[in-house]
């Protein structure tokens, strides 16, 4: 099962976004809401932890959290990492000139 961290609010910036930090593994972030939402991860912390965090921890706030699978502690799954590329792949990269394992392209 995937722990999960509790995120705490620390603040909002002169630039409207909200920072946030993990008291537990050191995570911050920024998060600009809408109508121009926008996450900035400032240090990963734990990035295998699945991080949440309620502003005004009421019953409206819980509600909403549950509503969206934020509610009781449970796994939440995270999408696979894509697979490397196999031969013919890095064959067909190398010659449209992207060197895969390299940091130059051709």
């Amino acid at each position: 099962m995937r722990v999960i961290h509790e995120m705490k609010f620390v603040g909002r910036l002169a630039s409207g976004a909200d920072e946030w930090s993990c008291p537990t593994c050191g995570r911050r972030v920024t998060l600009r809401r809408l109508p121009e939402p926008e996450l900035t991860v400032l240090d990963p912390g734990d990035d295998t932890a699945v991080h949440v965090g309620v502003i005004e921890p009421d019953a409206r706030a819980a509600a909403t959290a549950e509503r969206y699978g934020l509610g009781p502690v449970q796994e939440i799954p995270r999408p696979p990492r894509p697979a490397d590329p196999d031969a013919d792949d890095r064959r067909w990269l190398a010659e449209i000139g992207i060197d895969w394992d390299g940091d130059a392209a051709a």
